[in-house]
């Protein structure tokens, strides 16, 4: 059976969007600003895919050489026209889509895309509880470690909408945050960002030996 698709317009971004982040962002390039033009003209909800770049850069028509399979719907909340064409627009991600097929015919780019289920999976919960424990020792590592401390608010109940949150707000590469996006379920994110938060909270537990700006200026890398 044929899975049903959608054209959806799609942004490259040097950038991993997930569902429930902010995400704002300034546009002065004309096929951007073509097409939070278009996206102004349609009834709302009105929204556009982001996908990552995994070669390439964001700037110039056809700088993005390879994208990631899986994006996320911006979703546009705000949008500020400025007098050159410009806008400010403030966006927040909603569903996550899979590209099955890329088009290129008009100055944007657009996709044939199918919508991913968001299930919590199997052993969400107790997976779920012990990531809050890594989650809270990771936040008070970074900031003993002179990293900047993360927002002391408390991560969502709901095994989806948590897994997202951290996924988030974790600091990490873009292809660890690209893998946490593409993970099939909730129990299988929250998996990921289990091992991944135990890393993190080893590598901060030992900065205190370690020159404090070469890891605020990202020359300190685990690897």
């Amino acid at each position: 059976m044929r899975s049903v698709t959608e054209r959806l317009p799609l942004f490259p971004l040097g950038t991993v969007l997930f569902p429930g982040l902010v995400l704002p962002l300034h546009l002065f390039e004309d096929r951007y600003r073509r097409l939070i033009g278009d996206l102004l003209e349609r009834p709302e909800p009105r929204g556009f895919g982001v996908v990552g770049i995994q070669l390439g850069h964001e700037v110039g028509e056809g700088a993005a050489h390879r994208l990631a399979e899986v994006g996320c719907v911006a979703e546009l909340r705000e949008a500020t026209p400025h007098p050159d064409g410009r806008y400010d627009i403030v966006t927040v991600g909603a569903r996550r889509f899979r590209v099955k097929e890329l088009d290129r015919s008009r100055p944007y780019l657009q996709g044939e895309v199918e919508f991913l289920p968001e299930e919590a999976g199997a052993g969400a919960g107790p997976i779920a509880a012990r990531v809050r424990r890594l989650y809270r020792l990771y936040r008070h590592r970074l900031g003993a470690a002179g990293a900047g401390a993360l927002a002391d608010a408390d991560p969502p109940d709901d095994p989806v909408a948590l897994s997202y949150a951290i996924a988030a707000s974790l600091v990490l590469d873009g292809h660890d945050k690209q893998r946490l996006l593409e993970c099939e379920d909730a129990a299988l994110r929250l998996a990921a960002e289990r091992d991944l938060l135990a890393r993190e909270n080893r590598i901060l537990n030992v900065l205190p030996a370690i020159p404090a700006g070469q890891f605020l200026d990202g020359s300190f890398t685990p690897n």
